[in-house]
């Protein structure tokens, strides 16, 4: 069982000792607060118990409060000291008769300045320090949930289809405990039960009601507890765990329509808040026509504000948007070293003969001609390894691009001053910002998008094939003779799959080890829960029509919810891909149509009145036109990059995936910036 803790060296529990008096001080041991931090930190399972955790979390509160106070103090000290604030400047406009009583408050406002500058940084320091770590066990409790309330239907699925298999109680309780591979949160929340009763000696009822009072997810606390009623009454569980299994898999489908409904409503503050810096750059572009321009207010909203907008949308659509929990790779405790070493293999591990090496001196000469062989495949096809790989295709686009950068310095290529860049804004941009971009993201997009489609082969056949696997087994072949019945019947990725599985098996690998290195090759988690829940079945009984039929079942049922997922969200995307396009335009017009026209007006006038002040440079009190040309294409670059990545995240819960909306749209935007910049 494995339990999250704060750093409990000597340091911490010495400084929890030492104001382990405060804590008695300002709390009581049974007030509202204490209980309620005292059941997150059982629910994130962190060790640590309320009262040491509460004196360590006023120690830190205190001593950075310390720190800080010093450093206002220090700062409202140095403001008067070196004359950025004077007296006069903080006088409250109190009506004083005396001259006295006015020397007096002229003399109190520097020391009452200080105190109250060093009060409010202690304050704030007091607050992160104390809050953050009160609100740590409560984020962690609250990330444990969503894991647990986004896998509880499959894992009731896997429930059952043990039951199916001839499982009886304890024995489920134990599997679905090993399955951390798999499930996550939910097999930890197992593993308590199971600790209890082997351990602690605690009959498994106590354990599982005890555990239904500790667990932070209300479903999963809803379910130990009607199991448990079960388990008293000695009903069937097996009818239990196939209600249980039809009840969650609607509740998903329900809880993924209120998810949609909510990303639907953030899509529409979206386009409102993306629209904000572009009618602020308006009255500040007429302000400048005015005569009023000030010039770090543009600079503010182009490189601060849209910015912040996107990455605030970003961070709430990440408390709403639901990823799949799990790396995918399934990880069995009792598998062989081939296994076992398999499960590891990757860039920097050579699989089995890892095992051996420095027994003698052949494994040493296997494992260089390992390397040497792995090395030359991927000389042979370094298509293949970055379509697997899609990420370290930044290992090359990286150094290309800061070498095109500084070739294009190094030749005068590049402006490297500000009125260059105001100059020449299309070329300095596209130089500095289009290239790098387009270097890096144009093949990390092309072999990501290239590594998602051969996985998601995989999963486009898969509810097919395991209804297929599911009436094969169920006409009294075994496991292994369905799984060729399908490959000789079915085409695809997933049927050449099946074929290589079988093959496996017949030059001598074990069922379940063909099935969990044929999911460790894709790692996809809803695969790796369809693959647990067959392989852990198959081991207790060969007739497995049901166990089939259940994992069909809940793979149609996260289809069901994809399809959903895509066609809700393929609206999103429509909605801000169509917003920036209405921020491009509008720009575009704006650059066009209003300031080149007011421009030229103003340089008409300037003309004809003597040819004073900037001779059309600049126009209305000070705001250059090519200055305006620059930030306006910085803006729309901007926004194209953010609305890409909102628009892939949205689509997938990955930021990479919108790299391809990020080229797509600095694409149109670098064209329109061409015709008008």
């Amino acid at each position: 069982m494995s339990l999250q803790t704060s750093p409990n060296d000597a340091e911490t529990d010495g400084l929890a000792d030492a104001f382990y008096p405060l804590y008695k001080l300002l709390f009581d041991d049974s007030s509202d607060f204490v209980d309620d931090v005292e059941r997150k930190l059982t629910e994130a399972r962190m060790a640590d118990t309320v009262e040491h955790y509460l004196s360590w979390a006023l120690g830190i509160g205190t001593v950075l409060g310390g720190v800080l106070w010093i450093i206002g103090s220090l700062l409202g000290f140095a403001l008067f000291r070196f004359g950025l604030v004077t007296p006069e400047m903080l006088s409250l406009g109190i009506p004083v008769s005396s001259g006295q009583t006015a020397a007096l408050l002229r003399a109190l406002v520097v020391p009452v300045t200080v105190g109250v500058a060093g009060i409010v940084f202690g304050s704030f320091g007091f607050a992160i320090g104390f809050g953050g770590l009160v609100g740590l066990p409560y984020m962690r409790a609250g990330e444990r949930k969503r894991n647990i309330n986004i896998l509880l239907p499959d894992a009731i699925s896997f429930m059952y289809a043990l039951s199916v298999g001839g499982l009886n109680q304890l024995e489920i309780l134990r599997a679905m405990a090993e399955a951390e591979d798999t499930y996550d949160e939910i097999a930890r929340e197992f593993q308590s039960i199971v600790n209890e009763t082997e351990y602690f000696g605690t009959d498994y009822r106590n354990a599982i009601r005890k555990q239904s009072m500790e667990t932070p997810s209300d479903p999963l606390a809803q379910f130990l507890t009607d199991m448990l009623s079960i388990v008293n009454s000695g009903g069937d569980m097996e009818s239990f765990l196939a209600d249980k299994k039809d009840a969650h898999m609607r509740t998903a489908k329900q809880q993924q329509e209120m998810t949609l409904e909510t990303l639907e409503l953030f899509g529409e503050m979206y386009m409102t808040l993306s629209l904000f810096p572009l009618l602020l750059v308006i009255i500040l572009v007429i302000m400048g026509m005015l005569g009023n321009a000030d010039e770090r207010l543009l600079y503010g909203t182009i490189y601060v504000l849209i910015p912040l907008i996107g990455a605030a949308f970003l961070v709430l659509v990440s408390t709403v948007k639901q990823d799949d929990p799990g790396d995918g790779y399934l990880r069995p405790r009792n598998g062989s070293d081939r296994l076992t070493e398999s499960t590891k293999a990757g860039l920097t591990h050579l699989g089995l003969i890892e095992g051996f090496v420095g027994r003698f001196r052949v494994f040493d000469r296997i494992k260089s001609g390992e390397r040497a062989y792995k090395v030359k495949e991927v000389l042979k096809a370094p298509h293949l390894f970055f379509r697997d790989y899609p990420l370290l295709t930044l290992a090359l686009t990286v150094p290309a691009a800061l070498l095109v950068v500084g070739v294009a310095v190094a030749t005068g290529r590049a402006p490297l001053d500000i009125p260059s860049w105001i100059e020449r804004p299309v070329w300095s941009t596209f130089i500095w910002v289009y290239v790098p971009i387009y270097l890096v993201c144009i093949p990390l997009g092309i072999f990501y998008e290239w590594n998602a489609y051969s996985r998601n082969a995989i999963t486009g056949k898969l509810s097919t094939n395991l209804r297929k696997l599911s009436s094969a087994n169920d006409t009294g072949q075994t496991l292994l003779d369905s799984i060729m019945t399908v490959a000789d019947t079915s085409s695809g990725k997933l049927a050449d799959e099946f074929e290589v599985m079988y093959a496996k098996v017949n030059y001598g690998v074990s069922l379940r080890e063909a099935f969990v290195e044929f999911n460790n090759k894709y790692h996809l988690p809803r695969l790796a829960r369809t693959v647990k829940l067959i392989t852990e079945a198959q081991e207790a009984s060969s007739e497995i029509t049901d166990v089939l039929r259940t994992a069909a079942q809940a793979s149609e049922n996260a289809d069901d919810i994809e399809r959903e997922r895509v066609s809700r969200t393929r609206m999103q995307v429509a909605i801000i891909l169509m917003t920036y396009l209405t921020l491009l335009g509008v720009m575009a017009i704006l650059q066009t149509q209003f300031i080149d026209v007011m421009a030229g007006l103003t340089s008409q006038a300037s003309g004809s009145g003597g040819g004073a002040a900037s001779g059309g440079q600049e126009f209305g009190g000070g705001v250059d036109p090519s200055l305006l040309s620059l930030l306006f294409f910085h803006a729309v670059t901007i926004q194209a990059v953010l609305a890409g990545l909102i628009a892939g995240y949205i689509r997938t819960a990955k930021l990479i995936s919108g790299v391809k909306f990020v080229v797509i749209l600095q694409t149109i935007a670098l064209a329109v910036w061409v015709v008008v910049g």
